[in-house]
């Protein structure tokens, strides 16, 4: 594998082969989007940065169509989309929508690139290009497993994103051989992360197994008692049962909690490795400001390949794009670079070579699995830095 295809506007695309009949070959682009309802700001920003990628004069032409942010609207925005002669569908944005709207494509022979983030969306087919839980959590357990720390630990909101975290972390530590991880699930509100905090860590038996000793020392009242107890309370706390904590928390107000609650339990930097998901990206800055955290792992994408993409929206628009654009925007690009190589179908989207992406390297799954290149960031006074880059090719499944 010699590299990544690049995407309109780059050089060198490599050929494609011939394409099965497996999805279109030809036809419009459908852009499936929340363009009323709630979401419309967001579907907005999406259709602005879809829209990007097709300023080529050959580009397919672009069919917008409003699903209204719901179900039902996907659905039938798919289906006027494949009556239209489509030959490929851009979004939905979210998981329903995209559910509702992956039977009526396959049953038309058009394949989706959707922009949630839900791999419970992907099928033959139907890829979901949002960067994954699963994505975030491969990527980081095996840099953290590759620097020694192979026992896991997690300490996860009891909620649908912290249930999806929890299922990679099971699903990537057996694939690596590791010990399965101890997940602990947290309400929200400082008593509930108080006591996943004082669980995940097996205090009871760690810090106050230490304290019995010492009162039973002193209870002996005696001056060889006293000697023993006095010996203990220098002794320090052992360490937790574990060498990689994965934190899901993302918001700053349960990350300033977590600082105050880590040391008191005696979980320290020093003797387990910090993990967390790519949303650390948005407060990694304040988090270096806290000792607390200092050396943490999270793996997202590197701003720097997104940049030539932002320079282009804040040109064309006058504002910073959301992170969420990326997704829209290289939806298109894939889009607008298959119309010319081979058509909208499985082989053209599953060439193991893959896609340069402004989120890094990106390579479709026939079973609509999507992988993706991310980095691991790592926290430090002043910023996060690099601790290993984003791969710049990805090795096909099962090679």
């Amino acid at each position: 594998m010699t590299g990544a295809i690049p995407l309109p506007g780059s050089s060198s695309a490599q050929p494609m082969a011939t394409a099965p009949a497996t999805g279109k070959t030809t036809g419009p682009v459908a852009l499936l989007l929340p363009l009323s309802g709630p979401m419309q700001p967001v579907g907005q920003v999406l259709e602005n940065a879809a829209k990007l990628a097709f300023t080529n004069s050959s580009a397919p032409a672009l069919d917008i169509r409003d699903t209204g942010g719901t179900a039902p609207g996907a659905a039938s925005a798919a289906q006027a989309a494949i009556a239209a002669g489509d030959g490929l569908i851009l979004g939905p944005l979210t998981s329903a929508e995209a559910h509702a709207v992956a039977p009526i494509a396959q049953a038309a022979n058009v394949n989706v690139l959707a922009f949630t983030n839900d791999n419970s969306v992907a099928a033959p087919g139907i890829w979901p290009l949002g960067i994954s839980p699963t994505q975030q959590v491969q990527r980081v357990v095996q840099v953290a497993a590759s620097a020694g720390h192979a026992k896991l630990a997690a300490m996860l909101p009891d909620n649908v994103f912290g249930h999806s975290l929890g299922t990679a972390i099971q699903t990537e530590t057996a694939s690596l051989g590791q010990p399965d991880p101890s997940i602990t699930f947290y309400e929200p509100g400082f008593s509930g992360i108080n006591q996943a905090v004082q669980t995940a860590s097996d205090f009871a038996d760690r810090g106050q197994g230490l304290m019995a000793q010492i009162k039973k020392a002193q209870d002996l009242n005696t001056p060889a008692g006293r000697d023993e107890a006095r010996a203990l309370q220098h002794q320090p706390i052992p360490p937790p049962p574990f060498d990689a904590f994965f934190i899901g928390a993302t918001q700053g107000e349960e990350l300033a909690e977590l600082a105050t609650l880590l040391p008191y339990y005696s979980v320290y930097s020093s003797q387990v490795q910090f993990l967390g998901p790519a949303l650390w990206a948005n407060v990694a800055t304040a988090m270096g400001s806290n000792g607390v955290y200092s050396g943490a792992f999270y793996a997202a994408p590197d701003p720097a390949a997104a940049a030539a993409f932002d320079a282009k929206y804040q040109t064309v628009y006058s504002s910073a794009p959301p992170a969420i654009a990326d997704v829209a925007f290289d939806a298109g690009a894939i889009a607008q670079l298959l119309a010319g190589s081979g058509g909208f179908t499985l082989q053209a989207l599953t060439n193991p070579v893959g896609f340069s992406g402004t989120d890094g390297v990106l390579q479709l799954e026939p079973n609509g699995q999507v992988q993706r290149g991310l980095a691991v960031f790592q926290i430090a006074p002043g910023g996060p830095v690099i601790n290993s880059p984003a791969p710049t090719t990805l090795t096909p499944p099962n090679s």
